[in-house]
């Protein structure tokens, strides 16, 4: 008899519309999901840090800790993730990393390389190349191991509409890093060339992460 191989069938959300009108909804299906995976850290995107406030609260009690990823220093003007949230979500036993933003490094090498891999993510949502981008950097920072199964959560513009589960590495072991299982995310997002500038970098605001 021929052997069949093992599998398993899971949910996943789609969001018809992308945006901060998901958050509630995204917080609810990746702390969910973290709990029936036995996942101890979720990796957060915040830019002004209303998603990792709203998160923090979610998480109370739960033992799941958060790595909140914000704008690297120098990304778009002055550092908006409050100085005061970094405290109080530390003394909640959450960490706040500050990473190089590794899509965002054509300048400095030179090459259009990361701008095409995050429009290639992108071809799946906005937030999945800010999830796989803040993996990578949590882990080149020591807030996740190499190995460790992690949720992350983006979104797109404001709030959260993308969660994931995946196996974090560093970014000098990308092949190493696997997603596991797609949570949610909207149908469809915006992107844009390689070889433009995002809309973003003209209007002064923040790109495609959670706020």
């Amino acid at each position: 008899m021929e052997e069949r191989s093992a599998y398993f069938e899971e949910k996943i959300t789609y969001f018809e519309v992308p945006g901060p009108g998901n958050t509630e909804e995204t917080l609810r299906l990746a702390i969910e999901r973290a709990k029936a995976r036995g996942i101890s850290k979720i990796v957060l995107a915040s830019t002004v840090g209303d998603t990792a406030r709203l998160a923090a609260k979610r998480l109370a009690g739960t033992g799941i800790k958060m790595v909140v990823v914000p704008h690297q220093y120098g990304f778009i003007g002055k550092q908006r993730f409050p100085a005061e949230l970094i405290s109080e979500l530390e003394q909640q036993g959450h960490r706040v990393h500050f990473g190089t933003m590794l899509f965002h490094t054509n300048d400095f090498y030179g090459v259009r390389v990361p701008a095409v891999m995050a429009v290639l993510l992108r071809t799946f949502c906005q937030g999945m190349k800010v999830c796989v981008e803040i993996i990578l950097m949590a882990a080149d920072g020591g807030c996740v191991a190499s190995g460790e199964k992690v949720v992350a959560v983006t979104g797109t513009g404001r709030g959260a509409d993308t969660a994931v589960v995946a196996i974090a590495a560093p970014s000098t072991r990308l092949n190493e890093f696997h997603i596991t299982e797609i949570i949610c995310k909207p149908m469809e997002t915006k992107s844009w060339p390689a070889s433009a500038d995002p809309p973003f970098a003209k209007k002064g605001e923040g790109h495609d992460e959670g706020k």
